[in-house]
């Protein structure tokens, strides 16, 4: 199914991103959540190394805010639109090669109960 654009998105480079769906509904993606949930190759790799084996070691990073928590708190750097169909994000731990379709974000919306 294809998903149109949200209605509204904003960016807090702290917090995360919130996006305002086109039917009402609102999704919060928190930095950390939205990195690790990142759609490029690498992180899908690693995510399913995890599923497979939880005593998986995670990498530090490039630099600040790695995604093992290492070197200072994760922020979003930058943030740009492709074309109806997605935002690229890029990350203060040097992560920059993830393109976030309207799909995949609604698909994995963390919900109220996996915010924090």
């Amino acid at each position: 199914m294809a998903m149109g654009a949200p209605a509204a998105l904003d960016i807090k480079k702290d917090r995360g991103l919130t996006v305002t769906w086109a039917d009402g509904a609102v999704s919060h993606y928190p930095v950390a959540y939205l990195r690790r949930m990142s759609p490029s190759a690498d992180m899908k790799s690693l995510r399913d190394e995890m599923a497979k084996n939880p005593l998986t070691v995670l990498p530090s990073g490039g630099g600040a805010g790695g995604v093992g928590g290492m070197g200072g708190p994760l922020t979003i750097l930058d943030a740009q639109l492709r074309g109806n169909y997605a935002i690229w994000v890029s990350f203060s731990d040097g992560h920059s090669t993830g393109i976030y379709s309207w799909e995949y974000l609604r698909r994995i919306d963390p919900g109220p109960e996996k915010e924090k």
